[in-house]
């Protein structure tokens, strides 16, 4: 014969689940709201506004996907597109090796006083943004500042790091300067943590430095590593503070359009198109998500 099982349901316990859920949005609902309101609105306000055009006859008017068509055939956003992206290419891997290879200095101890370099090295990244660009700017200056000095006092002929050719090689100086410490810490701080027993199996084995920084080290660092590189490329295509300071002292080379955040800028308070910029904007934002994810899915393949 068949054995009916009867469930008994507890009346309490509808209510208990009802009032942990009231709980748990209790916990999460400010966070909710704070990011719908911070991030969420000001995107979907931008995507709105793409989507209009304000012209001198006739007012503001929708105008559906015309900005975006607009966008990609304007060779002065495609002009500071390909620059960012060229510093990126550039100035990330070089700031990030220096980072690392920092962090396996001090975290190796046979650097002596390496408290000292940490401080050291972290130092530049408490500076403004806004004081560095200007005190290295200065330095910049051919005819006023550091590399002008040298001139002078040697009678030599320095190329001018403001000129054409070097500007942006300047501005990614400027931007290793500040961050190399910032990554660092974070590298350092992720080797802290890799497990004793893997470098006492490894001394074991007879490797040495370089079979430990190989084999060991640098696999247990590979998720940071991948972290540091996507912030990084999110920040090369955010570039705006160094370029749009050193404007003023070279203000034939740095144009309103130097930085797809500059030319987001100057169209929305310089030329009144708002619209234009968050188009800008929601298209910049489109290819940094595209490319951070592209080398996301490539890192985590590789570390697999």
């Amino acid at each position: 014969m068949p054995v009916r099982v009867s469930a008994t349901i507890q009346p309490g316990a509808s209510q208990a689940r009802r009032h942990d859920s009231r709980v748990g949005w209790g916990f999460v609902g400010p966070f909710v709201a704070v990011f719908a309101f911070v991030f969420l609105a000001p995107i979907a306000y931008a995507i709105w506004l793409s989507l209009f055009r304000t012209r001198l006859i006739g007012g503001t008017g929708f105008v559906g996907l015309d900005n975006y068509g607009q966008a990609f055939v304007d060779p002065q956003f495609w002009e500071s597109a390909g620059r960012v992206s060229l510093f990126l290419v550039v100035q990330v891997p070089i700031m990030l090796f220096l980072a690392l290879l920092v962090a396996l200095a001090i975290d190796s101890g046979r650097l002596y006083g390496k408290a000292f370099f940490r401080v050291a090295v972290f130092m530049p990244y408490a500076v403004p943004a806004v004081v560095a660009t200007l005190m290295w700017g200065f330095m910049y200056g051919s005819r006023f500042g550091l590399v002008g000095n040298i001139n002078d006092v040697f009678g030599l002929s320095l190329p001018d790091p403001l000129s054409p050719d070097l500007l942006l090689a300047s501005i990614g100086n400027i931007v290793t300067w500040e961050f190399v410490g910032y990554n660092m810490l974070i590298f350092y701080s992720a080797l802290q943590v890799v497990p004793q027993s893997l470098y006492e199996a490894a001394e074991i084995d007879g490797a040495d430095q370089w079979g430990v920084i190989r084999w060991i080290k640098l696999p247990a660092i590979r998720g940071v590593l991948l972290i540091a590189t996507i912030f990084s490329i999110i920040g090369s295509f955010q570039l705006f503070n160094e370029p749009n300071i050193l404007q003023s002292l070279a203000p034939n080379v740095i144009t309103t359009h130097y930085t797809p955040n500059m030319y987001a800028y100057s169209l929305s308070f310089s030329g009144q198109q708002y619209d234009y910029s968050a188009t800008v904007a929601i298209v910049m934002g489109i290819i940094t998500v595209v490319v951070a994810y592209a080398v996301q899915l490539r890192g985590t393949r590789k570390g697999h």
